[in-house]
C-alpha cells in the first residue's frame, strides 16, 4: 500500500540514515520506496535483526534473495539493491514467526555486507536519491506511465480498481513510479531492474516498457477468452488450450518442477517393445505425436488413444511353441473324440509335415456336416493337440462385410472386425482359429461378408490382411484356419475353392454307443452330482434311447436324453434318502433297456416293419441327414387312363427315376418276361411311405424297377432284400454314395441281402467289419442280375403262378 507523508517521514532525510542497518532478505518479494509491506519473518537471524532494530531506531536494510528456497543466502545469493525501510508494527504469532509491517523509505545499494557479531548479518548501504527535472521526456513518460497502468488496472482481474483512487491523488512521479512498479504483477528478478537504475527517467521508462508488455499479454488473453465464450472454431479453441498447455509445462519443466508425461512415454517405449514392422511403427509413431498435440479430453484424443490401444493388442510377433508330436496328438483326438478318421489323419498329416518343413501354409480345413457331429470340439482338440490358443468366431448370421473387415475410424463407435478381435484374444499369431457355421452368411446392401473372407482364406493373401479399423497390414499367414458348415452347397464356389473340404457324414450306430459309453453319461453322471452312486447304463439302454428315443446324425439329442435320465435318477435317489441316515456302501444304480421307458415315457420314434410277401412292394435302402434308412416303395396297376402317378412328396430328381424305371420296363418288357402292352389303359401309382417327409434323389431307381415289375408280374419280392443303386435307361446300375448308412439301416431291420451297385465294391473296404457280419452282399451291374435275387430263381411253378 502507499502512505502519506507525516511530519515524522520528513524529519528523515538521507543524510540521517546510518550507514549500516540490519539486513532483512526477503523471499519472493521486493519493497519499494514510498510503499508499506507486510513481511512475514521465521529466520532467527532475521528475527534477531528485527528485534535490533526496534530497539534502536527501528531503521533495516530490506532487499530479496535470488533463491527463495536458500535457508541463509550468502552475500553472492542476495541481490545488492534494495530499500531503506522503517518497522513501523511487530506482531509475534503462536507458531514462532513474527509479522512485521515496514515502511520503504530510500532506495539503497550494499556497498559491504558485514557480521554483526554472530547473530544477525549487517550491511553498509549508499543511499540513492534518483535526481531528475521535469523535463518534457519525462513528463511524457510519466503520462504514458498514467495511461497505460489506468488501462493494465481495468483488464487485470486481480488488482482491485479502488488502486486506481490511490494512484490519482499523487503528484510526485516518484510516488507514482514505486507505487505502479510495487502493483505490476511481473517476477522478482523483473522488478529488482527497477532498483538497479539510479535515474528518474530510466526507472520510469522500464516501467512503461514492462506495462506495455504485461497489457499486450493481457489483450491476448482477454482476446482469446473471448472467442472461447463466443464458441470459436474448435480447432482455434484446441491451439489456445495446447498453447497454454505448452507454456506452463514448458515453465515447469524450467523450474524442474515437472516431470515427462509418463503416459506418452510408457505408449512410446511400448511401441518399440511390440516388435510390429518398422513402416507399422512409424504410423503408431506418427499416431501417438498427434495424440500429444491433442487435449486429454476431446472426442478426437480418445479415438486416437483407441487406436493405439488395438496396434499395441496385436500379437505382432508372439507365437506360442508348436507340439510336434504325433503321438502326443493321436492320444488328444483320440481322448476327446471317437471315430472321426478322416479328419484325424488330416490333422496328423498337417503335423507330419511341420516337423519336416517346420512351417506351412495354405491349410485351411473345412469340416462339413450335419450338426452335433463333433465339428467345433475338434477345432478345439487339434489346438490342444498343437499347443495353441484357441479362437472360434460365430458367421452365423453375419451379413455385413464391416463385420469382417471392420469399420474405419472416420465412424463414431467404429472398432475392428472379427478376425482382429479374435487376433487380440488369443494373444498369439499362430492360434487354432474356427470359422464356425460359414454355409450361414448372408449378403444384403452393406456387402457380402463372404467376399470379405475370400482374402481371409487365401494363403496368397492373407499375409498382408487389411483391416478397415486399423489400416495396416497383419499377417494371417500362420494361423490355422479351420470351417465348419452344415450344408456344402451353401459355401460359395470361390470359398470352397480356399479350402480343403473334409465329409463328416455322421455317427453310426455303434459310434454313437461308444461316445455315449466314453463321453456323455460319464460327463452327464458328474454334472448331475452321481458320481458317488455308482450308475451304470448297460449297452441295451443306450441303444434303445438311440433309435427310439433320437433320430439325429451328432449325439446332441442323445446328450439330452441321457441328461433326462440322470435327472429322474436323481430325483429317486433323493426322494429315497431324504431323512435316512447313509449306512453302509450305497447300492450301485442300473439302467437297463426296461427303465429307459420308465423315465422318457413312450418312445418317439417308432421302427418301420417290413413288408413281406406283398405284391407290387419292395425294400430299398436310403441315406439321410441323421443316417441311413430302408425305403418301402410300394406300385399298384389299376384300370383307368394311361399314366403314372407318383406320390409321396418326392423330389424332382426321385420323380424322374419313376419316369427312367418304368422307361427301361416297358422298353425290355420281352426279356423281363411282361406284355408289352401293360400299360394300356392303366394307371400306374407309385407310393413311398411317409408322405410328411420329402425325398429325393436317384439310389432309389433300381428299387422303383423292382417294385413296378412285381406288380405287373404280380409276384412278392423276398422280404429280405433290400436294394440301392441308380440305372441308366439300357439297366446299368451306377454307384452311389452313402454306403456304410444304408448297409447299417439294413442291418438294423433285419434285412439279410444286399444288392449294391457293383462300382461301389471298392467302397466295402472302409466298411468296419462290425455292419457287414451276417449281412450277403451281391455286387450287380445289370438290372437283369438283381431279378433273380430279389423274386428268386426263375421256376416252372413261378412262370406257372405268372399265367
Amino acid at each position: 500500500m502507499a502512505r502519506n507523508e507525516s511530519s515524522e517521514d520528513l524529519e528523515l532525510s538521507p543524510e540521517s540514515i546510518p550507514a549500516t542497518l540490519p539486513l532483512v532478505p526477503l523471499r519472493d518479494v521486493v519493497i519499494f520506496p514510498h510503499m508499506i509491506f507486510p513481511v512475514l519473518i521465521g529466520r532467527d537471524s532475521t528475527i534477531r535483526a528485527i528485534t535490533h532494530a526496534i530497539e534502536g531506531d527501528k531503521l533495516v536494510f530490506v532487499c530479496s534473495q535470488r533463491d527463495p528456497l536458500d535457508e541463509e543466502p550468502e552475500a553472492k545469493g542476495i541481490y545488492p539493491q534494495g530499500t531503506v525501510a522503517k518497522i513501523l508494527q511487530v506482531l509475534k504469532l503462536p507458531n514462532g514467526l513474527m509479522k512485521v509491517l515496514v515502511d520503504g523509505l530510500f532506495q539503497a545499494k550494499v556497498d559491504l555486507f558485514s557480521e554483526q557479531g554472530a547473530d544477525f548479518r549487517t550491511a553498509t548501504v549508499r543511499i540513492i536519491t534518483p535526481s531528475y527535472k521535469l523535463t518534457t521526456k519525462l513528463k511524457a513518460l510519466v503520462r504514458q506511465m498514467d495511461v497505460l497502468f489506468e488501462e493494465y488496472v481495468k483488464l487485470n482481474r486481480n488488482i482491485p480498481n479502488e488502486t486506481l483512487i490511490a494512484y490519482e491523488s499523487m503528484s510526485d512521479p516518484a510516488r507514482k513510479l514505486f507505487y505502479v512498479s510495487s502493483n505490476i504483477l511481473v517476477g522478482v528478478d523483473i522488478k529488482q531492474t527497477l532498483l538497479m537504475l539510479e535515474r528518474m527517467d530510466e526507472q520510469v521508462y522500464e516501467v512503461v516498457r514492462m506495462l506495455s508488455h504485461e497489457i499486450e499479454i493481457m489483450k491476448m488473453e482477454v482476446e482469446i477468452d473471448s472467442k472461447v465464450h463466443d464458441n470459436i472454431q474448435r480447432s482455434q479453441r484446441k491451439y489456445y488450450i495446447q498453447e497454454q498447455i505448452r507454456i506452463l509445462q514448458n515453465e515447469l519443466e524450467e523450474d524442474g518442477e515437472n516431470e515427462p508425461a509418463n503416459e506418452y512415454e510408457e505408449l512410446q517405449a511400448a511401441i518399440a517393445a511390440s516388435g510390429m514392422p518398422a513402416d507399422i511403427e512409424r504410423k503408431a509413431l506418427d499416431e501417438l505425436d498427434k495424440l500429444g498435440r491433442m487435449a486429454p479430453m476431446s472426442p478426437e484424443a480418445t479415438v486416437s488413444r483407441n487406436y493405439l490401444d488395438w496396434i499395441l493388442a496385436m500379437p505382432w510377433t508372439k507365437c506360442t511353441d508348436d507340439n510336434l508330436s504325433l503321438d502326443n496328438a493321436a492320444t488328444v483326438l483320440n481322448e476327446d473324440h471317437y471315430g472321426l478318421e478322416k479328419p484325424k489323419d488330416r490333422i496328423l498329416e498337417h503335423i507330419a509335415v511341420l516337423n519336416l518343413v517346420g512351417e506351412i501354409r495354405g491349410q485351411i480345413l473345412c469340416l462339413v456336416g450335419p450338426p452335433g457331429v463333433g465339428k467345433t470340439s475338434l477345432g478345439k482338440s487339434i489346438a490342444r493337440a498343437l499347443n495353441r490358443k484357441f479362437v472360434r468366431i460365430s458367421l452365423g448370421g453375419v451379413h455385413d462385410e464391416a463385420e469382417i473387415r471392420g469399420h474405419r475410424r472416420t465412424y463414431i463407435g467404429s472398432m475392428p472386425g472379427k478376425i482382429i478381435q479374435a487376433m487380440k484374444k488369443a494373444a498369439s499369431a499362430n492360434p487354432v482359429m474356427l470359422l464356425d457355421e460359414i454355409d450361414k452368411m448372408s449378403n444384403d446392401f452393406q456387402g457380402d461378408p463372404a467376399s470379405a473372407m475370400l482374402e481371409v482364406l487365401d494363403p496368397e493373401q492373407n499375409s498382408t490382411f487389411n483391416d478397415h479399423y486399423l489400416d495396416v497390414d497383419f499377417d494371417l499367414s500362420r494361423v490355422l484356419f479351420i470351417t465348419t458348415a452344415n450344408v456344402r452347397y451353401n459355401i460359395p464356389l470361390p470359398l470352397q475353392d480356399r479350402m480343403e473340404i473334409i465329409e463328416l457324414p455322421g455317427y453310426l450306430e455303434h459310434e454313437k454307443l461308444e461316445i455315449a459309453k466314453r463321453h456323455l453319461i460319464q460327463k452327464q453322471i458328474a454334472e448331475h452330482g452321481l458320481a458317488t452312486r455308482r450308475v451304470r447304463f448297460d449297452d441295451a439302454a443306450v441303444m434303445r434311447i438311440i433309435r427310439e428315443y433320437t433320430l439325429e446324425a451328432g449325439v446332441r439329442n442323445l446328450e439330452r436324453e441321457i441328461a433326462t435320465v440322470c435327472r429322474k435318477i436323481a430325483k429317486q435317489v433323493v426322494a429315497a434318502e431324504s431323512g435316512r441316515p447313509q449306512r453302509g456302501p450305497r447300492k450301485s444304480i442300473r439302467v437297463n433297456a426296461a427303465r429307459i421307458e420308465e423315465c422318457l415315457g413312450v418312445p418317439k420314434q417308432r421302427q418301420k416293419k417290413l413288408q413281406k410277401g406283398t405284391v407290387g412292394s419292395v425294400i430299398g435302402l436310403a441315406w439321410t441327414s441323421v443316417g441311413g434308412d430302408i425305403l418301402h416303395v410300394d406300385v399298384t396297376l389299376m384300370h383307368g387312363q394311361e399314366k403314372l402317378t407318383l406320390t409321396g412328396q418326392l423330389g424332382d430328381v426321385m420323380k424322374e427315376s419313376a419316369h427312367a424305371a418304368l422307361s427301361y420296363i416297358r422298353s425290355h418288357a420281352e426279356e423281363l418276361g411282361v406284355p408289352p402292352s401293360f400299360t394300356e389303359k392303366r394307371e400306374i401309382h407309385i407310393h413311398i411311405p411317409e408322405g410328411a417327409i420329402p425325398k429325393d434323389g436317384p439310389s432309389a431307381e433300381l428299387t422303383m424297377a423292382m417294385a413296378i415289375l412285381s406288380a405287373v408280374k404280380k409276384e412278392s419280392a423276398r422280404g429280405d432284400v433290400a436294394m440301392t443303386g441308380e440305372i441308366t435307361l439300357h439297366g446299368e446300375i451306377l454307384p452311389i454314395g452313402g454306403l456304410n448308412e444304408k448297409l447299417l439301416a439294413a442291418k438294423r431291420y433285419g434285412i439279410k441281402k444286399v444288392l449294391i451297385p457293383a462300382d461301389n465294391e471298392p467302397d466295402l473296404r472302409e466298411v468296419p467289419s462290425n455292419i457287414t457280419d451276417g449281412l450277403v452282399l451281391v455286387p450287380i451291374r445289370r438290372i437283369d442280375e438283381a431279378i433273380a435275387h430279389v423274386f428268386g430263381p426263375d421256376t416252372p411253378a413261378r412262370r406257372k403262378a405268372r399265367a
